[in-house]
């Protein structure tokens, strides 16, 4: 099984390119005015069209209109949605397929997943703090990870580094993994030698088992 890798919270064509020559499978732009890795329409756009092929971009959106969402998506060409606020069901009927993010405190984090699970691709699970709705850099019980593997694809988050990832794949197997903060130089600005470390960890977590 080859675990999937998301780059998230990409601000720039430099972090771009060098997530994708990486090995990098998807790259994650947020449109969260609120968080410090935003990045516009326009410029989301403008990397997106300069990508080769076979890369999936996702756009994340918190708390947002449908119309609106559809509208930055037709004006991006973002590939997949991923929802990180409180998002309907509903609101997961959309042109593209849907990511929904949930912030994991407990195993009672999960009570939603059911009334989402026919709706979308897949799961992201991050971790929930009261101050962020992402980007923490904190980690989780991936045992709640593990347990949420019934319910779909689940894409691990919150708090992976290239120094943990490996254990991460190993213990859980999830579908993907997304790293944003762990992989920074700075917020919104990537360091290129964690990121292909943190790639190559992940590409290498299962060989010899």
């Amino acid at each position: 099984m080859h675990t999937k890798v998301k780059i998230c919270g990409i601000t720039n064509l430099d972090d771009a390119f060098a997530a994708v020559d990486y090995g990098a499978d998807a790259l994650g732009f947020v449109f969260f005015r609120g968080s410090p890795r935003s990045i516009s329409y326009p410029d989301a756009g403008t990397i997106i069209r300069k990508l080769p092929p076979f890369i999936t971009t996702v756009g994340v959106f918190v708390d947002e209109k449908l119309k609106h969402v559809e509208k930055i998506v037709h004006q991006t060409s973002i590939d997949v949605i991923q929802f990180h606020g409180s998002e309907p069901p509903e609101m997961c009927n959309c042109s593209r397929s849907v990511i929904k993010a949930i912030r994991v405190k407990s195993l009672e984090s999960l009570d939603p997943i059911d009334k989402y699970k026919d709706k979308v691709s897949a799961f992201l699970l991050d971790t929930f703090t009261p101050v962020a709705l992402g980007g923490t850099g904190q980690i989780f019980n991936w045992d709640i990870a593990i347990y949420a593997k019934q319910f779909g694809k689940i894409i691990l988050a919150g708090g992976l580094t290239p120094d943990n990832v490996s254990e991460a794949v190993r213990r859980v197997l999830p579908y993907g993994v997304d790293v944003s903060s762990g992989i920074e130089s700075k917020k919104g600005k990537k360091d290129h030698k964690k990121m292909r470390l943190f790639i190559e960890n992940v590409k290498n977590a299962l060989i010899g088992l």
